[in-house]
C-alpha cells in the first residue's frame, strides 16, 4: 500500500483506490498504535397531530475508561476509515488524556452521543445535518449541504466538541463538518456489510482491549454516567483493577 504524507489527508492501495483491506487497515493501526420544541398546537383529532419528536437513535457508543489504556486506536481507526489517512485531529472519538492525573482519572473517552435532541441539528441552518430515517435516527452530515459555518460545533454542549470543521478535498478544501454516524458514511471502511447500527463501527471492532461496546438503548441523557460502562471482567480483577 501506497501511503502519502499525512498533511495529504489520504491513503491509497497499489492500485490508486481509496479503498482498505482489513489486513492493510490492521497493519496501519497496529503501527500507529504502537508509537503512539416546537410551537403550540391548535386543538384538533390526535390522528391529524403531527409528530414533532425528532426520532430517537437506534444506536449509541458505550465506553469504559478505566479499561482505556490510551493507545489510541480508537482514534487512528476512526481517521483510517473516514478520512483514508491517520489524523487524530479528524478522529471522530477522542481520547482525552490528563498526563498529571492519576487512574482512572487520567483518561477521559470523548465520543458523540447521538442526542435525543441533539442541538447540532438544530442549530445547522442548512439541513446538512440530518436525522437519517433511513439507517435508524443517526444523527449525521451530508457534506454537500454543509456550508462550512461551525454552528453545529458551538451549539454542541460537550467537550471537546463532537462536530469538526475541517477543510475536505473531496470539495476543493471548502470547510465542511464531520462527526460520527456509526461509520455509516465512511468511504474507506475495511469491512463488506460496512458501517452503521446492523455494519461495523471501526473504534468498537478495533480497540484491543475491549474498552468500547455498542448499544441499542438510548442511554440516561444526564451526565456521563449512561455512557460509560463496567466492561471488566474477572481477569482485569486478577491483574489488580477494580472490577465493581
Amino acid at each position: 500500500m501506497k501511503r502519502k504524507e499525512e498533511n495529504n489527508n489520504k491513503s491509497m492501495d497499489a492500485s490508486g483506490n481509496h479503498e482498505l483491506s482489513r489486513r492493510g487497515f490492521l497493519k496501519i493501526v497496529g503501527v500507529f498504535a504502537i508509537s503512539a420544541t416546537g410551537a403550540g398546537l391548535i386543538s384538533c383529532d390526535k390522528d391529524t397531530i403531527p409528530d414533532l419528536s425528532p426520532g430517537v437513535s437506534l444506536g449509541y457508543i458505550l465506553v469504559d475508561t478505566k479499561k482505556c489504556q490510551g493507545c489510541l486506536t480508537c482514534m487512528i481507526s476512526c481517521s483510517l476509515v473516514n478520512e483514508g489517512c491517520v489524523n487524530l485531529s479528524l478522529s471522530r472519538i477522542q481520547v482525552v488524556q490528563n498526563t498529571l492525573g492519576c487512574y482512572p482519572d487520567n483518561i477521559h473517552i470523548s465520543q458523540c452521543r447521538q442526542c435525543e435532541n441533539p442541538k447540532c441539528v438544530d442549530a445547522c441552518p442548512n439541513a446538512a445535518l440530518i436525522i437519517d430515517k433511513e439507517h435508524g435516527n443517526v444523527r449525521l452530515v451530508k457534506p454537500n449541504n454543509c456550508i462550512g459555518c461551525g454552528r453545529c460545533v458551538m451549539a454542541c454542549p460537550y467537550e471537546p466538541k463532537k462536530p469538526i470543521i475541517a477543510p475536505d478535498e473531496r470539495f476543493g478544501e471548502l470547510l465542511k463538518s464531520r462527526k460520527c454516524d456509526l461509520c455509516i458514511n465512511a468511504p474507506h471502511h475495511f469491512a463488506s456489510v460496512g458501517g452503521g447500527i446492523e455494519g461495523v463501527r471501526a473504534c468498537e471492532t478495533m480497540c484491543p482491549l475491549g474498552a468500547i461496546t455498542f448499544a441499542t438503548e438510548m442511554p440516561e441523557q444526564e451526565g456521563d454516567e449512561g455512557y460509560e460502562v463496567n466492561l471488566r471482567g474477572l481477569n482485569w480483577a486478577f491483574l489488580g483493577y477494580d472490577i465493581s
